[in-house]
């Protein structure tokens, strides 16, 4: 009687385990079912909103560093990234920083750059952003060779703000009018007399030959859809500023 039992103890614990790793099972492919489903609409999401990088485009460059006010870097891409009318891409727009860790800005974002200064691709043109404190980049041989190294190849050269300052100290806009942040011109013209400083006071947004220069931040806006209508049409840049809803702000009442 007791081997009986025995075995029908036996029996009845095996029967247990196996429904509890039967029901353990289920939920198991259930979720994995559900993680591939996420998977695959997270990887399409992703697909469609890539941006080829296409040869027979122009390319612009967003220079990013550590302390980069993040509407500088921000207004480029929102001005050039937007597609025609009838959705075709108009530029490759990349970021690049020193490194390809991602950078933090001065509100805090991480934004992780396309490409480093050594595998840059040629550039058509380059946007040149600020800092609150430029110290670290002015003294930055490898930031400033960078600048120097792509005047050489790009045909429009866009600061704004105190980016100003690390086109001063490259020195490829010596003789030419650039404007810099409101009561940051007459430091600029101290520290780079070369450079053809206007009065930041009345003066948002200058273009003097290949360079392009505006107060920042906001009036980063500015500069790029300047640009963008030189590379494009004046139709393109009413298209891209009603896409933006620009009109909005500047019918802006409290």
């Amino acid at each position: 009687m007791k081997k009986i039992l025995l075995m029908l103890t036996v029996v009845l614990l095996s029967s247990c385990n196996t429904n509890s790793s039967k029901n353990k099972s289920e939920p198991l492919k259930e979720n994995a079912k559900v993680l591939d489903e996420d998977h695959l609409t997270s990887s399409d999401t992703l697909t469609k909103h890539l941006k080829p990088f296409r040869e027979d485009l122009p390319t612009l460059g967003l220079l990013m560093y550590d302390g980069v006010l993040q509407s500088e870097v921000i207004a480029a891409s929102d001005v050039f990234a937007k597609p025609t009318e009838d959705g075709q891409q108009l530029f490759n727009v990349v970021s690049i920083a020193e490194t390809e860790n991602p950078i933090t800005t001065e509100e805090g974002m991480h934004f992780v750059p396309d490409y480093t200064f050594k595998n840059c691709p040629k550039l058509t043109a380059l946007f040149v952003p600020s800092a609150y404190d430029m110290y670290a980049q002015v003294h930055n041989d490898k930031i400033v060779n960078f600048i120097k190294g792509k005047n050489k190849e790009t045909e429009y050269i866009v600061s704004n703000c105190a980016g100003a300052q690390l086109i001063g100290e490259s020195g490829i806009a010596d003789g030419y009018k650039i404007v810099t942040w409101i009561g940051g011109g007459e430091q600029l013209q101290k520290d780079y007399p070369k450079l053809k400083v206007q009065d930041d006071s009345t003066v948002t947004f200058v273009e003097d030959g290949k360079f392009l220069s505006s107060n920042g931040n906001l009036a980063s806006y500015i500069s790029a859809l300047n640009l963008l209508e030189k590379m494009t049409s004046t139709e393109h840049r009413k298209f891209v500023e009603n896409y933006l809803y620009l009109g909005r702000l500047q019918n802006w009442e409290k």
